[in-house]
């Protein structure tokens, strides 16, 4: 199976583990989308590039902090979440569920399915 394919079930899988989801979407650094599971009203060129600008952003905050690598970033609004978690160096899964969503849930999932593709990659 080319990986690809491989990313592409490892992001349904997701969708499929959390149902409510309104998205994932696998970005390149560069802002990018690889690959995604969107519901049809969300743009994936749009959704990759704010994902590669949170990407920056993130990294700044922890070199500048000295906390390490990035890791994850989350940020809520008054309807939906996001969450964006490192996949490496090449890199963003993003997770987009409405506020209603268990967290925790999308935390375990997110970061195993992120962990998966980070390996792949």
């Amino acid at each position: 199976m080319a990986k690809q394919d491989t990313v592409k079930d490892c992001l349904d899988h997701l969708r499929d583990a959390i149902p409510e989801l309104k998205g994932v979407l696998l970005a390149s650094i560069e802002g990018l989308p690889v690959a995604h599971a969107l519901s049809n009203d969300l743009e994936p060129n749009r959704i990759a590039a704010m994902t590669g600008a949170a990407l920056k952003m993130g990294r700044r905050i922890a070199e500048t902090t000295g906390n390490g690598d990035f890791n994850e970033i989350g940020f809520r609004g008054e309807e939906d979440m996001l969450f964006l978690y490192s996949t490496g160096s090449k890199a963003m899964l993003a997770v987009i569920a409405p506020t209603s969503s268990g967290v925790g849930l999308i935390h375990l999932e997110a970061r195993d399915t992120a962990n998966a593709i980070r390996e792949l990659l």
